[in-house]
C-alpha cells in the first residue's frame, strides 16, 4: 500500500500543472472529491495498521507466558483470548463448533471495517457524476443566453464574431467543470478501490494465519464446553458416542434393506396388476364365447326338434332321443359351468354332436333303403 501511495504521489507531481488547472475549474466539487479520497486512504491504512497489535499479541503468546501478557479487551482477538489456555503449550480441546464460531466472529469484524471504505468508493463516483451534471447544466444555460444575445442586425461580421466568442467563454467553462469533476471522481474511486483491495488481502492473510494457529488447539472429540474445562472428553461420553454411531450405522443399513424390499414389493405389485389385467381380458373373452355358444344353442334347438320329429318313427328313435337329450344337457352345463371347465364341456359337446351326426346318417340310410327296393 505504501508503494502504491508513493506511485500515486509521483504521478500527481508529474501532472501537477494540468491537475491544478482542472481542479480550479470547479474547486467546490473537486475539493470534496479529494477530501473523500484522502479520508478513504486513511481508513484503509488504519485497517491494516490495526492488525499489527493483534499479530504482535499472537507472536508474544506463542513465545512467552500468557500471564505476562495483557489479553486484548477489545478488538478482533478479544473473544479468542478469553478462551485460550493460560499456557501457550497447553492444548485444550477446542471443539469444531467453537472454532467455527470464533472465526466467524473475526470475519464479521473484518468485513464491518471494510464497509465504510466501499461506501466511500461509491461516494467518489457519485460526486464525479454530480459535478458532471452540474457543469452540463451551466453549459446549456450559457449556450442559450449566448444564442439569445446575438445581434444579427449589425453590418459588421467581425463584431458579431467577437460577440459570439465572448459569449462562449462561459459555456466552455461549464464544460471544464463537468469534465474535471468526472476526472477526479473516477480517478479517486480507482485509487481508493486499489487501496481497499490491498487492505482486503492483508486481512485475508491475517484470517488464514489465525485459522491455522487455532487449528492446533482443536480436538476433534472435544465438546462445546471442553475448551473451558481444559480436559479431553470423558471415556463414558466417548463410549456413548461410539455406541450412537454404531446404532446410526445399523439404522442406515436397515433403512437401505427396507428400501430394497419396498422396491421388490412394488415390482411384485406391478406384476400382479398385469396378471389381473390379463385375467380380466381372458374373462371377457370367455364371456363372449359363452354368449356365442348360447346363441348357437338357441339356433340349434329348432333344428334338433325338427330332426326328432322326423326320426320319431324309426328304429333308432330311443337312441337318437338319448343323444339329443345329451346334447341339450351338455349345452345347459356349458352355459352354467365356470370358465375353467369350458374346454372339457366343449369337447363333450363335440363328441355328442359327432355321435348324433353318425346316428342321423345311419337312420337316413335305413329309411332310404326300403324306398330303393323294387
Amino acid at each position: 500500500m505504501g508503494v502504491f501511495a508513493l506511485i500515486v504521489l509521483a504521478v500527481a507531481a508529474l501532472l501537477y500543472a494540468p491537475l491544478l488547472s482542472a481542479f480550479q475549474a470547479n474547486p467546490v466539487f473537486n475539493g470534496m472529491i479529494v477530501g473523500v479520497l484522502l479520508i478513504g486512504i486513511l481508513i484503509n491504512f488504519r485497517q491494516v495498521a490495526g492488525l499489527n497489535p493483534e499479530v504482535a499479541w499472537i507472536e508474544e503468546f506463542r513465545r512467552g507466558d500468557a500471564k505476562e501478557l495483557a489479553p486484548p479487551e477489545r478488538g478482533l482477538l478479544a473473544s479468542v483470548a478469553r478462551l485460550l489456555p493460560e499456557q501457550p503449550r497447553a492444548r485444550a480441546g477446542i471443539s469444531t463448533l467453537t472454532l467455527r464460531t470464533l472465526l466467524d466472529g473475526v470475519r464479521n469484524r473484518l468485513d464491518e471495517g471494510r464497509d465504510l471504505s466501499r461506501y466511500l468508493i461509491g461516494l467518489l463516483i457519485f460526486l464525479g457524476l454530480l459535478g458532471t451534471f452540474w457543469g452540463l447544466l451551466e453549459t446549456l444555460g450559457s449556450v442559450g443566453q449566448v444564442i439569445a444575445g446575438l445581434n444579427v442586425g449589425g453590418d459588421s461580421v467581425a463584431g458579431l464574431f467577437d460577440q459570439l466568442k465572448n459569449g462562449l467563454q462561459e459555456p466552455l467553462g461549464g464544460m471544464a467543470t463537468a469534465f474535471s469533476s468526472s476526472l477526479f471522481g473516477l480517478a479517486g474511486s480507482l485509487v481508493l478501490g486499489f487501496f481497499d483491495l490491498q487492505a482486503g488481502h492483508a486481512q485475508n492473510r491475517f484470517y488464514n494465519g489465525l485459522e491455522e494457529w487455532l487449528a492446533g488447539y482443536m480436538q476433534p472429540g472435544a465438546g462445546p464446553v471442553g475448551l473451558e474445562a481444559g480436559e479431553p472428553m470423558p471415556a463414558y461420553v466417548q463410549a456413548l458416542l461410539e455406541q450412537t454411531a454404531d446404532a446410526l450405522d445399523r439404522l442406515q443399513r436397515a433403512l437401505a434393506h427396507g428400501q430394497e424390499e419396498r422396491r421388490e414389493l412394488d415390482h411384485r405389485l406391478l406384476g400382479l396388476t398385469e396378471e389381473m389385467r390379463a385375467m380380466g381380458e381372458q374373462s371377457r373373452r370367455d364371456h363372449q364365447l359363452l354368449v356365442e355358444l348360447a346363441r348357437e344353442r338357441g339356433q340349434l334347438q329348432p333344428v334338433l326338434e325338427q330332426l326328432a320329429a322326423r326320426l320319431g318313427d324309426s328304429d333308432a328313435d330311443d337312441e337318437q332321443r338319448r343323444h339329443l337329450r345329451n346334447v341339450d344337457l351338455a349345452l345347459a352345463r356349458l352355459l352354467e359351468a365356470l370358465p375353467g371347465n369350458r374346454e372339457l364341456l366343449v369337447d363333450d359337446l363335440r363328441n355328442e354332436l359327432r355321435l348324433l351326426a353318425r346316428t342321423v346318417a345311419a337312420a337316413s340310410g335305413q329309411r332310404l333303403d326300403p324306398a330303393e327296393r323294387p
